[in-house]
Parts: C-alpha cells; sequence; structure tokens
C-alpha cells in the first residue's frame, strides 16, 4: 500500500471529479464561441463551473477568469497591473511562489523597484513590516495567503485593507489555501487572486484569477475575446468542469488539522522543530526539521518503503540547494537540508499516519549525518 502525503504539490483526482472529467470529454465538445446547440452547451457548462468557483471564495462568476493554473494566473495579475511606461515600485515577500517572485524579479530587470519583505523565525511576514515598505510610488503588493513549503497563513487582509485605503493593487496567490481554508475575498479585501484545480483534486492545466469586479488589467494573452477579452484562447471546457466540480466538493472539508496534530505529535522522541507551529498554518501541513540529518535521505527513505514525501517545492526538486523559503526563515542551511514536508488530504487515513510516523521514526536515525543509500533506506 503507498501511503501518498505530498498534497501540496498536487493531488490525486476526486472520484466525482474524474467522473465529470470523463463525461465531458466524452460528450461536451463544443465551443463554448459558437452560437450552435453543442457551442451553446459548452457555454453553459462552462459558466457552471464558473459559478461553483466564484461561490469557493466568496466572488461573483463574473469575476473569475479561467486560465491554464496558478502560474498563469500570477504572471496575468503581476504582469497585468504594472504597466511600464512609467516607473513605479512593487512590494512582495521572500516566502512567494517562484510564479511571482520570478515575475517580479522580471519586472525589476525592466526598470521598476522592487522591495522583497523578509518573514519571521516562524514563517510568517508581519504584516506591519510589508505597510512600512510602501511608498507613494507604490502599484502593487503581492502577497501569498499560505506557503506552499511550511503551511504558514500570511496577514493577508490586514496588509490588503491597508492598500485598499491608499489606492494600491493588491494580488494574493491563494493557490495553496483554496479548498483547504476558508476564503472570501471581499473579507480579505483583495484586488486579484489565483487558484489552481490540481491542488484540490481536479486535474493539472486548469486554474483561475479572481479579478474584482471593475478592475481593469492590462492584457497578459491576446488574440480572441473569450472571458470577456481578459484571457484569450479556445476555453478548455472539460478541465473547467472538472474544477467547478472540484470547487464544490472543496466547500465541505474534512478535518485533516487533527491528523496532522496526531501525526506531528507521534514522531517519538526525534530531535525535530515543527516549522511554523507557533502560527497559523494550513491544517494540512507538517514542514518538519529533523536536526543532523539528511532529508533526501528521509525522502528516499521513506519512497522505497511506501511513503512519499517533499523536501519541499515540486517546483524545485532535483536541486540540491537548500529551501530559500527556510534560508530567509532563518533556517541554516544545513537545517534547511534537514526538512521535509508532509502535506495531507481529504482521502489521508488515520492508519496512513500512523504508517508514516512508524517509519519516520526508524529511518531518521539511519539518515542522521550522512545521506541514506538506497540500499540502506531499504
Amino acid at each position: 500500500m503507498r501511503v501518498y502525503l505530498d498534497n501540496n504539490a498536487t493531488t490525486p483526482l476526486h472520484p466525482a471529479v474524474l467522473h465529470a472529467l470523463q463525461d465531458a470529454l466524452a460528450d461536451v465538445y463544443g465551443n463554448a464561441s459558437s452560437i450552435h446547440k453543442e457551442g451553446q452547451t459548452a457555454r453553459r457548462r462552462i459558466e457552471d463551473a464558473r459559478e461553483s468557483v466564484a461561490r469557493l471564495i466568496g466572488a461573483t462568476a463574473r469575476e473569475v477568469v479561467f486560465t491554464s493554473g496558478g502560474t498563469e494566473s500570477n504572471n496575468a495579475a503581476i504582469f497585468g497591473a504594472v504597466p511600464l511606461s512609467t516607473r513605479q515600485h512593487i512590494v512582495t515577500t521572500a516566502v512567494e511562489h517562484p510564479s511571482v517572485i520570478e515575475p517580479v524579479q522580471e519586472l525589476g530587470r525592466r526598470g521598476q523597484e522592487i522591495t522583497i519583505v523578509p518573514p519571521d523565525r516562524s514563517g510568517e511576514v508581519p504584516a506591519e513590516r510589508v505597510i512600512a515598505a510602501i511608498r507613494p510610488e507604490t502599484r502593487l503588493v503581492t502577497m501569498m495567503l499560505a506557503n506552499n513549503e511550511t503551511g504558514v497563513i500570511q496577514p493577508v487582509g490586514d496588509v490588503a485593507r491597508v492598500c485598499r485605503e491608499r489606492g494600491i493593487l493588491f494580488h494574493c496567490d491563494a493557490v495553496q489555501a483554496a479548498g483547504k481554508i476558508d476564503i472570501d475575498v471581499e473579507a480579505l479585501g483583495v484586488d486579484t487572486l489565483s487558484m489552481s484545480a490540481h491542488k484540490l483534486h481536479a486535474p493539472k492545466g486548469i486554474g483561475a484569477l479572481y479579478v474584482r469586479k471593475g478592475l481593469t488589467l492590462e492584457a497578459y494573452l491576446l488574440g480572441g475575446s473569450q472571458e470577456r477579452r481578459r484571457r484569450a484562447g479556445t476555453e478548455n471546457v472539460p478541465l473547467a468542469i472538472a474544477f467547478g466540480v472540484a470547487a464544490e466538493i472543496a466547500r465541505e472539508r474534512p478535518d485533516v488539522g487533527a491528523m496532522r496534530d496526531h501525526f506531528e505529535l507521534h514522531l517519538g522522541d526525534l530531535a525535530i522543530t515543527i516549522n511554523g507551529a507557533t502560527v497559523p498554518r494550513l491544517p494540512n501541513t507538517s514542514s518538519v526539521t529533523f536536526h543532523g540529518a539528511d532529508a533526501e535521505g528521509v525522502v528516499i527513505g521513506l519512497d522505497l518503503n511506501g511513503v512519499a514525501v517533499s523536501t519541499g517545492s515540486a517546483c524545485s526538486s532535483g536541486r540540491v540547494e537548500p529551501s530559500r523559503i527556510l534560508l530567509a526563515m532563518g533556517l541554516t542551511a544545513d537545517e534547511a537540508r534537514s526538512t521535509v514536508r508532509f502535506s495531507l488530504s481529504r482521502f489521508t487515513t488515520a492508519e496512513e499516519v500512523d504508517r508514516a510516523a512508524e517509519l519516520v521514526r526508524e529511518i531518521v536515525p539511519r539518515a542522521s549525518g550522512r545521506g541514506l543509500s538506497a540500499r540502506e533506506a531499504g
């Protein structure tokens, strides 16, 4: 039996989502821009899906733009908010996902001014630090709702309210948070917010960008008039339908936080630090530093024994450098290289959590101070 505890990287399809996707691929083949019956059937189904995604975040359907995923949503929001005709200022944080950091840094290379605000040791970026970085010429503040590596929930609402008062655009990367905690875009006060379907048991290749009513962004993709001219390209109707079903399911969430806490409690007397344990974090995420152990050895050992976990962001897998998120929090390079991320889902069982904890207690001592070979891991 395989135990999958890498759900912050991606999630397995929910059976109801898979069923809806299969039906849509077989039956809803029309182009949603066509006026004939097949086209209008596709249009109706994609608008139903848009309504479902909007309900998940407290938005209206007209404020939801379907995209190819979180990376496109973040890029569209950032590049769309900052025209290059004038020199302006952008504020972001050191714990952002690469799909935010890279576009912001690209804007810096194109002449915009950038301020990157560091977190404290807990992984939280204090609201007052972000607010203090704002200048009169600040055009955009972009801040994630929950970190993909530590699960730490950021004080987005506190910062967004100040931005709204000062007429500054605020973008929120909610890719890891959507479907795991309650989100209300009106209460948060954000102008744009990104989501990705494959983080909540839907297929890869579909995401969404919330754009507050009345806000105009520079077009990121040029072409046809789809998505009310906010995102050109033929709509991916089957994936949108699947996303809509997943969004409806995600509105009712099991208590995975209790299992996560049970897992952490049963790591025995290992020398560990739970990153972000002192501040609010996603209920499914546990970032554990196993002091003196080699994280890659732990991951390999668990994998060979049937448990899938991660050393951090899937977008950085295969790299030997320590996590920049953990380094920004103040961990040493050795501590960062000793950190493993466990992320649960609605499908995770208590038996799976117990099995993972048991294996961790066996494998970590053998991975201490050196790498763990495949022979030793098995």
